[in-house]
């Protein structure tokens, strides 16, 4: 079958094969017919070793299609099922599942040690999925619990969404940082997950949402999807002055994963506000932070991992948003392409002229 392989970490291009071969099927797992995948921030990230991922590795963690087949013990799934893809599933029975939090469940992680494809002949002969799932292929073999089943009024490249950017986004606003109503609201990052961050903000009835971004595209996305205002980072000052009386935010969300921005955030965040950090930046970038004004402007940071909470019943609050005409999803989709057309995808998003590109597969 076909993939899109990252050869070596670093490398700017993906290599479209055709001689991939899904492996670990067998019990407790499915084989599933990827038929659309969400190209996401963390992709990139992985590819330029920000985040951590074995190589060679097929990108893509945000996907979904229909399951071919089920292996032995498999439950409540069946071939031709629907199925978005979770790159975290929770056990249901460690300390964090226990504790309600199945965000923070590791055996998801557990996956991504072990390789979901193999190509004969290639060397090395092992190829892994991003994330422990790697949905830029036609097919891929997971651990049941990464397959969601989803309605039939959901298209597969909606439901790709939503198996993270969206979920991330609206997670950060109703369980990690639970904006309320009339809140003043600053998002840092206007990418897929930063535009679902200010859908959230305005369907949580955020009186201001402020839009921070270099690109001016996205400033522009950003006021179709619910900004109030949108600024260049330079024109974060004025806005925070214009907005607050100086005072600083409710909210202020960083949705790009850098300490540079991370700081800017804090100090946009007015005392006793709440900073919330989404996106996911390198283990060697430090927030530096000093003891006094922790303590004295008692401001609350609150990291958002998948959006915090449950995230099968994120999925479904966002698919009943997404009826409702609360949020709008079919917007996100800027550019559908084909996976031997990956390539110009991943150059649109380093560009950042893109908020988000779904792959037909």
């Amino acid at each position: 079958m076909r993939a899109a392989v990252l050869h070596e970490t670093g490398q700017d291009k993906l290599e479209v094969l055709d001689d991939i071969e899904p492996v670990g099927f067998g019990p407790g797992t499915v084989r599933l017919r990827v038929r659309a995948t969400g190209l996401c921030h963390s992709d990139l990230s992985a590819m330029s070793g920000v985040l951590p991922q074995p190589a060679p590795f097929v990108p893509g963690h945000e996907g979904a299609g229909e399951i071919l087949e089920v292996g032995e013990g498999v439950t409540g799934l069946s071939a031709g099922d629907r199925v978005l893809v979770c790159w975290l599933p929770a056990c249901g029975s460690c300390p964090s599942c226990r504790r309600g939090q199945p965000h923070l469940c590791l055996a998801g992680f557990m996956n991504a040690g072990t390789p979901n494809y193999r190509r004969p002949g290639g060397s090395p002969a092992e190829v892994f999925g991003f994330a422990g799932t790697g949905t830029f292929a036609e097919e891929v073999v997971l651990p049941a619990p990464c397959a969601v089943p989803i309605p039939d009024d959901v298209p597969y490249d909606i439901a790709a969404l939503i198996g993270c950017g969206v979920t991330t986004g609206l997670g950060a606003v109703f369980t990690t940082a639970r904006v309320e109503a009339g809140a003043s609201v600053a998002v840092i990052g206007c990418g897929g997950v930063g535009i679902s961050v200010i859908q959230g903000a305005r369907a949580a009835g955020a009186a201001q949402i402020v839009a921070v971004d270099p690109v001016a595209s996205r400033r522009e996305a950003a006021l179709r999807f619910g900004a109030t205002e949108a600024v260049a980072p330079d024109g974060l000052a004025d806005a925070k002055n214009s907005v607050t009386a100086g005072e600083g935010f409710d909210y202020v969300f960083e949705v790009v994963g850098r300490s540079t921005t991370a700081r800017t955030a804090y100090e946009t965040t007015r005392r006793g506000g709440t900073l919330c950090v989404v996106g996911a930046g390198a283990a060697d970038d430090l927030l530096d932070l000093n003891m006094f004004e922790l303590f004295f402007d008692e401001k609350r940071i609150l990291p958002s991992l998948y959006g915090g909470g449950d995230v099968l019943r994120s999925y479904e609050r966002t698919i009943a948003l997404w009826r409702a005409g609360r949020i709008d999803l079919e917007g996100l989709i800027t550019h559908r392409v084909r996976l031997n057309e990956i390539n110009d995808a991943l150059d649109q998003m380093r560009t950042g002229e893109a908020l988000r590109t779904c792959i037909e597969i």
